[in-house]
């Protein structure tokens, strides 16, 4: 074996050890790159192959001779003269390109199919369009669609992020994690609670509105586990260490319920609910609250009610024992039941006895008063406007009220409903 295949076949096995890349693949890669440079000498066969013994590195060159079929017909042994020179100086270049692919693809292969996972990364680069993290062997991009509004990524800090998608790339992977994902929360308190990494407590239902609050609904598998007591730890300990990642974000946690009238109860703590009625035709829940718990209900700028909407899946009306109570006088002295249903338009609207303006069929189920009604300034005008600000809902929706209170039958002996 000459000195330059052995030097060779060194390199080779150097390379593959420090770069974690098979000594196969590097033996492939540079069997092609010879035939590419066998072919560019004279006289070269127009098909050939190369073997490389990988014990002693010795390099041959074999002509091809082919049938219409592609079948090998002849084959002899073609080799320059002092070939492993030659192939040396024309593969290098061939064989560093081979050795960044394999690279690239190592590196993707270790992050493919780690959507959901959790990484840490140091802060490298900021700007207003993205934040790169560096992961160690990979970078990852932080987008701005994926941060928490008013958040701040300090050069060289620490941060634990979301991976939300794995891109393979010429360039290598491409990991977009995320700060604002509702899977941060779960996988932030599976690193704190061994309940939750080991199967016995289960995060059932998260709602998050990134850097300003969260609701996790938590579910124990074990009788003598208390789901809540798990997820917040000795003195508030675990969950503490979740806030802190999430950088003063607060988390609400509450015990799941498969009733659902339960689970909406308890989604609105802190806030002590008195009554929940449901309506499953239309997943709606009218929540009934003492008056002083009202705003604490509704939270600020509606936040705990939309929370608990998202948590639950329902729609969620708040209304207070007096605001009930208005509304049950209101519907039994009867001021919307005496009437009748006529067509108009091509649609059917209710016409009061009294005279009047019509209201229209969905007017008339939620108990709304007329425009002229509304003029005047009447206690019901108000108590449907209160209704209509602490509406809490997961989807957009124009239908805003709650069904009237009156019993259904009792309405319909007025006035049967188109």
């Amino acid at each position: 074996m000459s000195s330059t295949n052995f030097d060779l076949l060194e390199a080779l096995q150097q390379i593959a050890v420090e770069k974690g890349i098979a000594i196969d693949t590097l033996f492939d890669a540079l069997a092609n790159a010879l035939v590419a440079a066998y072919k560019r000498l004279p006289q070269a066969a127009e098909e050939a192959v190369v073997t490389i013994d990988p014990d002693s590195g010795e390099i041959r060159v074999y002509g091809q001779e082919l049938d219409e079929e592609g079948n090998v017909t002849r084959e002899w042994d073609d080799t320059p003269d002092d070939f492993g020179r030659i192939a040396a100086q024309a593969a290098r270049q061939v064989i560093l390109q081979r050795i960044r692919e394999a690279e690239r693809d190592r590196k993707y292969e270790e992050y493919a199919g780690r959507e959901g996972d959790i990484v840490t990364g140091i802060i490298q680069q900021s700007d207003n369009r993205y934040t790169l993290l560096d992961l160690g062997k990979v970078e990852a991009l932080l987008p701005q669609a994926e941060q928490v509004p008013y958040e701040r990524y300090d050069h060289g800090a620490r941060l634990k992020a979301y991976i939300v998608e794995v891109r393979k790339t010429s360039k290598g992977p491409q990991i977009v994690v995320s700060r604002s994902h509702p899977g941060l929360i779960k996988r932030l308190f599976e690193l704190e609670v061994p309940e939750i990494s080991n199967g016995v407590v289960e995060i059932k239902a998260c709602a998050r509105e990134p850097g300003h609050r969260t609701k996790i609904a938590v579910w124990s598998n074990d009788a003598n586990v208390d789901p809540v007591g798990a997820c917040v730890g000795a003195r508030g300990a675990r969950v503490r260490m979740v806030t802190t990642e999430l950088r003063g974000e607060k988390v609400d946690i509450v015990p799941f319920s498969d009733d659902p009238a339960e689970f909406v109860s308890r989604a609105l703590q802190p806030a002590k609910v008195k009554e929940v009625l449901l309506d499953e035709d239309r997943g709606r829940a009218t929540v009934i609250v003492h008056d002083y718990q009202l705003s604490l209900a509704i939270g600020k700028e509606g936040q705990n009610a939309r929370l608990a909407a998202r948590l639950t899946g329902w729609h969620i009306d708040i209304k207070s024992e007096s605001e009930a109570a208005a509304e049950e006088t209101h519907y039994a002295e009867g001021e919307w039941a005496e009437g009748e249903w006529v067509e108009q338009s091509g649609e059917m609207v209710w016409k009061p006895a009294e005279g009047g303006e019509t209201l229209s069929a969905e007017a008339w189920a939620a108990g709304e008063t007329t425009e002229a009604e509304a003029q005047a300034g009447t206690t019901e005008v108000a108590v449907v406007e209160v209704a209509v600000e602490i509406v809490a809902e997961p989807a957009e929706t124009d239908d805003l009220l709650s069904p009237p209170g009156a019993e259904p039958d009792a309405a319909a002996e007025e006035g049967p409903v188109p």
